[in-house]
């Protein structure tokens, strides 16, 4: 199972005996929101933190914890054989050494030695037993062996300890997970990504600005994180927050957002211009709020146009030493209902524009901007279809990629 958020993956989460165990029901919520099917295997210790009844109203699968249940199914083989990843989180220090040397004496490690899966583990222990020579020489066996480490994170323990060894949050564990199964066709290579949108003050308290979310830009950061790339977002203003594993730079105007493309586009294999940049400011800025008994009636703001990035980009205006054979996508949100007379405009785009590919949506009231989901067809400089995709937005992100790789 390879490809992206919309394919179904079956899932194993294994949770063992501490308290970040209360952690791993949101993890499992996740899973399940993302539409992949989840088996639970709970140790005895384990549900002594986490009632049974929970984790099975959240998995919607029944928890295994006894190694000799559905011993007639070889459940503790089947498990492991027909996962496609497993996760244990929390991984307590007790685990990993297990883990390390293969022992086998509950239905956790018999189906972690069942099975080819990528194995993804997020360890949750106090920092003496995290840094014990012991433990840092499981942790280096796992490794050699491919298994992928989650965390952990400093932060507040338990009781009052303070320290590294705190289980790393779900959704970073959810984006490893995901990694370890998609193919990594874009290690080494560096990307730059566009999200949000662009605000144009008038004063210190008002601003023009535009729907954009961030949702589409974001995913697309994060689906190239995935796949293994080195993935700078400049980011405008989101309106949910910026990936793991990406390093952010904000801006908030359209020159503010050029500056920033013109700094980092110079090493970037690949940009990717998700943001919607406002195309014209206001020729004035108050330095004080504007007062509305003062104005009057009626107040006219003259708007002077905002720099062409896309373009100036793509001519070498914006980054006259970009990296040769540098790919430019660009981004075409149109309300045109008419479907071949968007595919006109959008073909009119990418020539005027000079963009190697340009995705196009339609936008509207309930379409496209702060959605969940959005529909888009990338044409390539040409103007020809190259990909089309429908969805949530990640599985969007992940066809955009499948274009660009």
């Amino acid at each position: 199972m390879t490809s992206g958020e919309g394919d179904r993956l079956r899932v194993v989460v294994g949770i063992t005996g501490g308290i970040a165990a209360y952690k791993a029901v949101a993890l499992v919520r996740l899973f399940v929101l993302g539409g992949h099917d989840v088996s639970v295997i709970a140790t005895e210790a384990a549900l002594r933190f986490v009632g049974k009844p929970t984790l099975e109203a959240i998995s919607r699968n029944p928890v295994g914890t006894d190694l000799y249940e559905g011993v007639s199914e070889v459940r503790h083989v089947a498990l492991g054989q027909r996962a496609d990843v497993l996760v244990v989180a929390p991984a307590t220090a007790n685990t990993l050494a297990k883990l390390a040397h293969g022992l086998a004496d509950d239905l956790l490690g018999t189906t972690v030695l069942a099975s080819a899966a990528p194995l993804v583990v997020a360890p949750a222990m106090h920092t003496e037993m995290w840094e014990h020579p012991a433990t840092v020489a499981n942790l280096r066996v796992l490794r050699e062996r491919g298994v992928r480490i989650a965390g952990p994170g400093t932060g507040a323990l338990t009781g009052s300890d303070v320290g590294a060894g705190r289980m790393a949050e779900p959704d970073e564990i959810y984006a490893a997970a995901l990694a370890a199964v998609r193919p990594q066709d874009l290690a080494g290579r560096r990307l730059l990504v566009t999200a949000g949108g662009t605000r144009e003050p008038l004063d210190p308290v008002r601003f023009l600005g535009n729907r954009s979310s961030g949702r589409q830009g974001v995913a697309i950061a994060e689906a190239a994180r995935d796949r293994g790339a080195s993935v700078i977002l400049v980011a405008a203003h989101l309106e949910i927050p910026a990936p793991h594993g990406v390093e952010v730079h904000s801006a908030g105007s359209a020159r503010e957002l050029a500056d920033a493309v013109a700094r980092h586009a110079r090493d970037a294999d690949a940009v990717i211009m998700a943001a919607a940049v406002a195309d014209y400011r206001p020729e004035r800025v108050a330095d004080a709020k504007l007062k509305k008994d003062a104005l009057g009636d009626e107040y006219d703001v003259r708007l002077v146009k905002n720099p062409d990035i896309l373009r100036e980009l793509t001519s070498g205006a914006l980054a006259p030493s970009r990296r040769d054979g540098q790919v430019v996508i660009g981004f075409a949100a149109e309300t045109e209902q008419d479907p071949e007379r968007l595919l006109a405009i959008a073909r009119e785009k990418a020539a005027r524009k000079g963009v190697d590919y340009l995705v196009l949506n339609r936008v509207g009231w309930s379409e496209g901007f702060g959605t969940e989901g959005n529909a888009v067809t990338v044409l390539d400089s040409a103007g020809s279809i190259v990909g089309e995709a429908a969805g949530d937005k990640l599985s969007v992100a992940h066809r955009i990629l499948d274009v660009l790789v």
